[in-house]
């Protein structure tokens, strides 16, 4: 594959300044009481949000790569992701919106004044293709998208684009088996899980073409796939019993059938619509139904290449999220490696939500398997 081109100081502030219009273009409908509110125990004040990105942005570049003094030291303990739960973030005392915007503008400019004078050395991996402010769009770009299933949860509605439709038979890919190089190379702003690029021996195996509609998961809801116990596995089973789901989140019985309530209106179910707001539960459910099973996360980058639909949700797999061989935690062990386990299931692929920035085959991305309000679907593989 061609080499990406270096990236230079202007392409960097370009992208930098991409992230953050995308992010005021998200904001600026809002109120000060839509941003300040918590909508969910699940999701943070959409303002703890904004203001944490200015604040990772100033450690990493302000601070790590310019050597500055902090701004406001009580930032280090109100802003930093690990020191106080989403649940509690809307009783502290963070920055109402009008510091934060002022917050986010200043160290924003003092980026810009750093750029200006920085050296992209090739002896620095912070430095290196510049890897340190790729890493701060990046994370501007994520919080995007938790910032929009921050919006999804909430009752007032919001404009956002129509579901992503997809065909509702598609027929599968076959993939033959043997080796294939898993994970990334020469992806300067790859993040470290996606790192050290592998050998993987897979058995043969098929994969549906695209993700399963919304339509066929109401086939599954028709067919009692909430009340059938063999489809489930226990921790599943579990799950479903402690939630009493009887359908996918957002969905209400209207007039006899199902309507959904997406970003605070009720609309009629699009069956064509890519499903989502599943669980790795409802996931693994549906694709047993459906007489297949999720693909393990090999199995997804392999098949990548030959798949339509990538990028309408994010897709479950069954793998739990751990380290590739070798792998080496950078910059920071917070990012990846604290996450490792079976506590947490991989998602691959990208939702409508995702930029293109984050939106690489190789972009590994991790949650609970109770975990709804994410843009996630399935996609059934199949043994051959």
């Amino acid at each position: 594959m061609p080499q990406p081109a270096p990236h230079t100081t202007a392409t960097i502030a370009a992208e930098l300044d991409r992230a953050r219009l995308l992010t005021h273009e998200l904001l600026a409908p809002l109120d000060d009481q839509a941003l300040t509110a918590q909508v969910s125990p699940l999701q943070s004040p959409l303002v703890w949000d904004y203001a944490h990105i200015a604040y990772l942005e100033e450690l990493w570049l302000l601070r790590r790569v310019g050597g500055s003094d902090p701004l406001d030291g009580r930032f280090d303990d109100l802003y930093d992701a690990f020191a106080h739960a989403r649940s509690e973030r809307g009783g502290l005392p963070i920055l109402r919106p009008d510091r934060a915007r002022a917050y986010a503008a200043e160290v924003r400019g003092h980026v810009h004044d750093l750029l200006e004078r920085v050296e992209l050395d090739e002896g620095d991996r912070l430095l290196r293709d510049g890897f340190v402010f790729g890493m701060i769009a990046q994370h501007e770009l994520q919080h995007r998208e938790t910032m929009l299933q921050t919006l999804g949860l909430g009752s007032e509605p919001y404009e956002v684009a129509p579901a992503v439709a997809v065909p509702a038979s598609g027929g599968v890919v076959r993939v033959d088996g043997g080796t294939f190089r898993m994970g990334a190379d020469g992806e300067p702003w790859a993040y470290d899980n996606e790192l050290r690029s592998h050998e993987i021996r897979l058995e043969g195996f098929a994969i549906d073409r695209f993700p399963a509609t919304t339509g066929a998961l109401a086939a599954f809801v028709a067919d009692r796939g909430y009340e059938t116990r063999s489809l489930w596995t226990e921790a599943g089973w579990t799950w479903l019993q402690e939630e009493g789901a009887g359908a996918p989140l957002g969905w209400v019985r209207d007039q006899g059938g199902w309507a959904r309530c997406r970003f605070g209106r009720l609309e009629p179910l699009d069956p064509d619509a890519a499903a989502e707001h599943l669980s790795h539960h409802e996931a693994d459910a549906y694709a047993r139904w459906a007489g297949g099973r999720l693909p393990t996360e090999a199995e997804w980058e392999r098949a990548a290449p030959l798949l339509d639909g990538v990028g309408a949700t994010w897709e479950w797999t069954s793998s739990t999220f751990g380290p590739y061989p070798g792998f080496e935690a950078f910059p920071y062990r917070e990012y990846s490696e604290v996450f490792f386990g079976d506590d947490y299931r991989v998602l691959r692929g990208s939702s409508w939500a995702t930029d293109s920035l984050v939106a690489r085959p190789t972009f590994r991305n991790w949650d609970y398997p109770q975990r709804r309000q994410i843009f996630a679907g399935v996609r059934v593989a199949h043994d051959v």
